[in-house]
């Protein structure tokens, strides 16, 4: 199993996940033309893509699944919720519904949902499973649930979100009342957060990406600090960015 990023952050996300026999996308935060250009970065044919699993409705995390989805004939997995928020108005043929817990098999992959913490109708993060390996992708959620936690337990790779430092975020240009939702329960994980979480994992993941972190609200410094303690145990560590995401990795 192999994944890589299209983009990462609060102006796009795409996750492509492949295995010798299938390929999926987790989420289509950009328009077709940006889809089609970095998919030929990462040399991935669209024909290849066998389905699009969406996280939650925010538009960096869905704004061009209808085009892309409909011009290509892909089907789409989401929650009830985020089809209820009635944003992502693919092919309704094509829309399959997920659930917590509820695994779908594509070929060789198994895909998981996990509900987390999030403001959006009924958020979802993934685990993914094939050939004895186990990837978690884990962005967009204000805080670690009991749930979460035991769902991302011996995660051979990891993509985690670390969005901002708490003190930049406060300092930063956002308004008030966006600042207060960022740092909220159902927000985004801040460095600190993302490392404490890691820092009580029993088994670390040998491979960890942090991803979704803030243009605005964060820097590498300050995620490479939040994260020194852990580098003895989690040697591989790659951070995912905005504009390039980051290229195929081996779980």
């Amino acid at each position: 199993m192999q994944f890589c990023c299209l983009g990462s952050g609060s102006k796009g996300n795409a996750t492509l996940i492949r295995t010798s026999k299938t390929t999926v996308l987790i989420d289509c935060g950009f328009s077709v033309k940006y889809m089609l250009a970095a998919l030929a970065e990462k040399n991935c044919a669209v024909e290849s893509i066998a389905a699009i699993f969406i996280t939650h409705e925010h538009s960096d995390h869905i704004s061009g699944v209808n085009t892309f989805a409909k011009r290509y004939s892909i089907p789409v997995y989401m929650s009830a919720g985020t089809q209820r928020s009635e944003k992502v108005c693919a092919e309704k043929n094509t829309i399959h519904r997920l659930a917590d817990g509820q695994g779908i098999d594509i070929s060789d992959l198994n895909i998981m949902p996990v509900t987390v913490p999030h403001d959006a109708r009924e958020p979802c993060q993934f685990v993914l499973t094939s050939q004895g390996k186990k990837l978690g992708v884990m962005t967009d959620l204000g805080s670690i649930s009991n749930h979460v936690a035991t769902q991302y337990m011996r995660c051979d790779a990891l993509l985690l979100e670390a969005n901002h430092d708490v003190e930049m975020l406060w300092a930063g240009p956002y308004p008030p009342s966006l600042k207060r939702r960022v740092v909220s329960d159902w927000g985004h994980l801040s460095n600190e957060q993302a490392a404490h979480f890691l820092s009580h994992q029993a088994v670390k993941p040998k491979l960890l990406v942090l991803g979704h972190i803030s243009e605005k609200n964060n820097a590498l410094e300050k995620v490479q600090q939040a994260f020194s303690q852990l580098e003895a145990d989690i040697k591989n560590v790659v951070y995912a960015s905005q504009k390039t995401g980051f290229d195929w990795l081996d779980v």
